[in-house]
């Protein structure tokens, strides 16, 4: 066996472990992509069938299959699942950056 690769533990989101622009927002983003595809997969529909039902155009859907999101707000992606009869529940957690905290100013 060789020992010339290192394992690394990622932080749970691949956006920010490649030092992309807003990874929070991009992993959410994501994570509702993969939602509105496990949607359309269990209720067996086409993207034309899920046209017609949701007055969401195909092509939508057709990015949305292709993980093309770049076009895609957030509230948007909500709205799709909505639109599949699927609810969101948002959980928010906010905690101190480790990386990147800002600085705490001191008092004088």
């Amino acid at each position: 066996m060789s020992d010339d690769f290192e394992l690394v533990r990622g932080s749970g989101n691949v956006f920010r472990d490649f030092d992309m622009p807003n990874p929070d927002l991009e992993q959410l983003r994501a994570i509702l992509a993969a939602q509105i595809v496990k949607a359309l997969d269990r209720k067996r529909l086409t993207v034309r069938k899920a046209a017609e039902l949701t007055g969401i155009a195909a092509a939508d859907f057709s990015r949305i299959r292709n993980a093309n999101i770049g076009r895609f707000t957030v509230d948007r992606l909500m709205t799709v699942l909505g639109r599949l009869d699927q609810r969101v529940d948002v959980n928010v957690k906010v905690r101190p950056n480790v990386k990147r905290a800002l600085p705490v100013p001191s008092h004088r």
